[in-house]
């Protein structure tokens, strides 16, 4: 929230945020429980040593987007994206077989993130106002856990030293930094490269689980993931035949 106040401070838009309509705060607020749902779930399956299942939930999520985009909008899926889907819900019950359950932590990171993505679509705000907006939103909840934390004797930030406290504040910047430049990035890259380039982060979570944390990688979970991949490829290949047969009807016009 701090670093957020400070860029929104820094570009003079301080008088921008306190004039934003109830359905302005609505939204930012909507999208503020969508995206700490997300880094919540995040920091559990982290610290819970299901890493490769987080990077499974951000694989998926360009699938669960499209569904959204379906259910909501009435958007119209083409041939590619229906065996796209197809193959992924195979791909959640080989891997609910092999974990024994449905992957929730996936499928939620997955569902969260594809709403925040939507709320972020209707918000009539610069992504940076929005942003700080949203830590606003989610600052008296953190600091009221914060506060219990510390009443019953839970919070670190003091005792663990000090590399752990600066670590934490860290947090912030390493958080926020990002999403501003994703931000930047999403106005100057076309859509179909910022959709490739996010599979990414998926797949350095899954190589630091599997190589540097060594979580169980049994045969059956390679291939759900493989036909995970394997949706993903169908899908991404779909948009990229797409995007290219629009270039010349926008020239054209």
């Amino acid at each position: 929230m701090l670093l957020m106040m400070g860029v929104v401070l820094a570009l003079g838009w301080g008088s921008q945020l306190l004039r934003m309509g109830r359905r302005s705060w609505l939204l930012v607020g909507c999208a503020s429980l969508f995206i700490t749902t997300n880094w919540g779930v995040y920091i559990y399956g982290v610290v819970s040593g299901r890493v490769v299942e987080t990077a499974l939930g951000y694989y998926i999520n360009p699938l669960v987007s499209v569904l959204i985009g379906v259910v909501i909008f009435r958007e119209k899926l083409s041939r590619a994206q229906v065996v796209a889907v197809a193959v992924a819900a195979a791909a959640v019950v080989v891997l609910t077989v092999d974990y024994g359950h449905p992957p929730y932590i996936a499928l939620c990171l997955a569902l969260s993130f594809a709403l925040y993505g939507v709320t972020k679509k209707v918000v009539p705000l610069d992504p940076r106002l929005s942003v700080a907006g949203e830590s606003l939103v989610a600052a008296p909840f953190a600091i009221g856990f914060l506060i219990w934390l510390g009443v019953a004797g839970g919070s670190t930030f003091l005792s663990a030293g000090a590399g752990h406290s600066v670590l934490l504040v860290a947090a912030g910047p390493v958080t926020a930094i990002p999403l501003l430049l994703f931000a930047a990035a999403a106005q100057r890259v076309p859509l179909v490269t910022m959709g490739i380039l996010q599979y990414l982060t998926p797949s350095l979570q899954m190589a630091w689980g599997v190589v540097v944390l060594q979580e169980d990688m049994p045969l059956s979970r390679w291939l759900g993931f493989a036909l995970i991949w394997v949706a993903l490829l169908i899908f991404t290949t779909d948009s990229v035949r797409r995007a290219r047969r629009a270039v010349p009807r926008v020239l054209a016009q």
